[in-house]
Order: C-alpha cells, then sequence, then structure tokens
C-alpha cells in the first residue's frame, strides 16, 4: 500500500530550500574541465543566498518597524502632535507587553497551531520561567546560588518547564481533541492552586514574590560590558547614543533588550518548523494516522514539540519577571493567561508563528487606546474638547459621560466584540488571511508581490 511522504502534508509550510538544488546537479562541462569546482560552487551559492534574503526582506522589515518605534514615539511626545501619540499610539511599556505575551502566544501556536492540540494548560510553563527566575535570583533554588546571571537562571528555568511538559505530555498525549485540552488545563490548575498555597515562595504566597536584588541584567553571563539591566525603575539608560544626542531610558532600553531574547527565539521556533521534525509536527496536524502508518513514532514527536513548546513559554515567563521584578500565581499560572494566548493567536492566525505576535500588538494596541494609564482615546476627550460639548446631551446623558462609561476602561468589552467578528468573517486571523490572499506565506509571496508595483 503506498503512503505520501507526510512532508507533503506540510504543504507550502515545508522549507522550499530543504528540496534538491537543480543546479546541484553534476555539470558535464566541469568534468571536461571547462569550469572549475569552485566557480561552480559560487554560482550555485549566489542564488541561493539572494533567494535567502529575499525570503527574510520582511522580516527585517518587521524588526525595523519594532527597533525605531520607541524612536518615533518619543519624537512625536515632542510635538504638538503629542496628545494625539498618547492617545493612539501603543505606550513602550505596551509594547513590552506585547514583547513577552507575544513570544508566550508564539509557543502556544508552536504546539497548538502546527500539531494541532491545543494546550489550555500553557500558562503553567510561562509560570515556571517566571517564578523560576524569580526564586533564583533570592537563592532559594536549591543548587542555583543567589547572584546566578540571568540569563543562566532563564535557561535553567526554560529547561525546567521543557521537562515538565514532557511529565504533562506524556499522560496528555495518550488523549486527543477536547480531552487533550481539558486534562493540560487541569495540570495546570493543579499547579496553579500548588503555587498560591506554597510558603516557601513568599510569606503571603497568594500575592506572589518579588526580587530583592539587584537588577537582572540581559547580555552575555559575566561580561557586564555586554549586558543590559532590564526593570522599569531598576534598568539601566542610555545617554547620548553613539554620540548622536540620543538619550534612552530604562523603559526602552528594557524594550531592546527583551526585543533581542524575543528575535533570537522566533528564528529559533521558525528554524524548526522548516526542519525534517517540523514537516512531521505538520504532518501531524495534517492526518496523524498518516504519518504513523509512514513510520514515525507520532508520540515521540508530540512530547518532543511540547517540551520545545515548553521551554519558549518559560523564556517568555522569565524575561516577563525580570522586567517586572515580581510575580503573582494570578498572573502567570492562573489559565487566563493560556486564554489570552488563544485569543492573540486567533487573531493573527493559527499556524503561521508570527502571527500570534501581530494578534497581540492588536490586543494590546487597543487596550492601550482605550486605557487611562498613558493617554489614551478617552483622557484626549476629556481634555480636548470644550465643556460646552462636554456638557452637552447625548442621548439623555451628557457626553463627558458618555464618555467616562462606554469608552474608558471599556477595552475587554470592544475586545470580545472584535474576537467574535473575527472568528466569524476572518476565522484564520490577521496573517493567515493575508497568507491566503497572497497565495503563500508573506514572506516568499510580498516581495514578489511588491515588485510588481516598482517597476
Amino acid at each position: 500500500m503506498a503512503i505520501s511522504d507526510p512532508d507533503s502534508a506540510a504543504g507550502e509550510n515545508a522549507d522550499p530550500e530543504a528540496s534538491a538544488d537543480p543546479e546541484a546537479s553534476a555539470d558535464p562541462e566541469a568534468s571536461a574541465g571547462t569550469q572549475t569546482s569552485a566557480d561552480a560552487g559560487s554560482h550555485r551559492d549566489a542564488p541561493g543566498l539572494r533567494e535567502y534574503l529575499r525570503d527574510h526582506v520582511v522580516h527585517a522589515g518587521v524588526i525595523l518597524g519594532f527597533l525605531v518605534y520607541p524612536l518615533i514615539y518619543e519624537a512625536l511626545l515632542a510635538t504638538p502632535a503629542a496628545p494625539f501619540a498618547e492617545a493612539f499610539l501603543p505606550a513602550i511599556t505596551f509594547m513590552i507587553v506585547v514583547l513577552y505575551m507575544g513570544l508566550f502566544a508564539m509557543s502556544f501556536d508552536f504546539i497548538s497551531g502546527y500539531t494541532g492540540y491545543l494546550s489550555f494548560g500553557h500558562a503553567a510553563f510561562f509560570g515556571t520561567g517566571a517564578y523560576f527566575v524569580v526564586l533564583a535570583a533570592n537563592g532559594q533554588v536549591p543548587g542555583v546560588p543567589g547572584g546566578t546571571p540571568f540569563m543562566i537562571t532563564l535557561l535553567l528555568g526554560a529547561v525546567l518547564a521543557g521537562v515538565l511538559a514532557l511529565v504533562i505530555g506524556s499522560v496528555s498525549f495518550r488523549l486527543t481533541g477536547v480531552y487533550f485540552a481539558m486534562i493540560t488545563l487541569g495540570f495546570s490548575q493543579v499547579i496553579y492552586e500548588l503555587i498560591r498555597s506554597w510558603g516557601y515562595v513568599s510569606t503571603n504566597p497568594t500575592e506572589g514574590a518579588t526580587v530583592s536584588g539587584d537588577a537582572l541584567a540581559i547580555g552575555v553571563p559575566f561580561v557586564d560590558a555586554l549586558s543590559l539591566e532590564v526593570g522599569r525603575l531598576t534598568g539601566e539608560s542610555v545617554e547620548n547614543l553613539l554620540g548622536l544626542g540620543i538619550d534612552l531610558s530604562t523603559t526602552v532600553v528594557s524594550y531592546y533588550a527583551l526585543g533581542i531574547v524575543v528575535v533570537v527565539c522566533y528564528f529559533a521556533m521558525q528554524r524548526i518548523i522548516h526542519s525534517p521534525f517540523g514537516r512531521v509536527m505538520i504532518a501531524i496536524r495534517e492526518n496523524e494516522e498518516r504519518a504513523r502508518a509512514v513510520g514515525y513514532a507520532t508520540y515521540r514527536f508530540k512530547l518532543a514539540a511540547f517540551a520545545i513548546s515548553g521551554f519558549f513559554g518559560a523564556v517568555a515567563g522569565g524575561i516577563f519577571a525580570a522586567f517586572s521584578r515580581s510575580v503573582a500565581p494570578d498572573g502567570t499560572f492562573y489559565f487566563l493567561v493560556t486564554a489570552d494566548a488563544l485569543i492573540t493567536t486567533i487573531v493573527g492566525g493559527f499556524g503561521t508563528l508570527a502571527g500570534p505576535v501581530f494578534g497581540t500588538l492588536f490586543n494590546q494596541g487597543l487596550e492601550d487606546v482605550l486605557s487611562t494609564e498613558s493617554g489614551g482615546i478617552a483622557t484626549l476627550l476629556r481634555e480636548g474638547l470644550p465643556a460646552s460639548v462636554l456638557e452637552a446631551d447625548l442621548f439623555g446623558v451628557s457626553v463627558e459621560l458618555f464618555v467616562n462609561t462606554a469608552v474608558d476602561g471599556r477595552a475587554p468589552l470592544y475586545l470580545g466584540i472584535i474576537f467574535v467578528l473575527f472568528v466569524l468573517f476572518v476565522p484564520n486571523g490577521i496573517l493567515g488571511t493575508l497568507r491566503d490572499r497572497l497565495g503563500g506565506t508573506v514572506g516568499k509571496r510580498l516581495p514578489k508581490h511588491l515588485r510588481r508595483y516598482f517597476r
């Protein structure tokens, strides 16, 4: 009985670079001595390099956008357009949330979007990484002395989360569908209840724990010149960057430091997905029985994917703890943390990896606009509209009361409405729909479409 190779189930997600290069075949002229092997190699490598660069133009554009955003935002705050910038653009603190929650959502999509197994207990890994970092910084982890560099404790916490994922997955992957989702949720809630009542964590475990020592640094361990301390209040600031007269606040420096970690994790997960291992993950999602019939030990592949997903989920929790310097059970282990990742993944697009980042950006951006923590549209209306307009009658109430009631702090209401609309009309999410329109992955298809208009 002939069964198709599960690599074919990967469809367009498969890495085209892994296919055989037609130019790699033997050149009869080369054997005749008319062309040296070095010249042939250079002719083969050049197109491959150009193709690789073309495929990553979109990645470079997105990274560049995140890179210059703080500079543009700070520049706008120094102009007359400052009230509008504060109202409609996410503050840097919200962008930092986009980074670590986007990474967590990517780790959720890694297992749920590429194998088809929804992990409703994913918060267990986020919380493990966050709590490990805080407890290690306080010298409360046996075998890890206080003062151990943050990057080392971050990796140790991620490895611990990976081991925890193996334990949970060894039981959970004996089930499928909603039963798998619910048993992972059960494991997560058990850990949540344990942490919030474990007196070893802190004197008041329901309120969480706080880093009591110095600021945590992202960079090369034991090399201060290549490390940056992060934290809203305890992080480093930079004055006169490269002699350009640009000053970076502690929040902006933390934004860039956390961003480096997120970018490295993204490309690591992307490389795994585009590897033969990732193709098997996609084959499991498309048709697990066929993948098993071909000869793949799908149970082991799912366990390994779950462990990798837990590893990166813990990294997200660790950088969150480094920036906030405090953790609490409700903000790390609680099932609503997983619900946030699920929502942003649906909005951004399942099985896209980068989609959850855009979903998180959309979520946090809307929340920032509808809040008053750093401006928001409600503050703009109250401070920008004349008193006569605010006191005017609108459907039986004043405009000011309408703004306070229907706009200020109503982000969850509008996010819920938008989420329902996405499920009904954009089921593939932002990036998934864009892929469908372009006929392939955005990184490969978008440059080709743009070249049509810039010739």
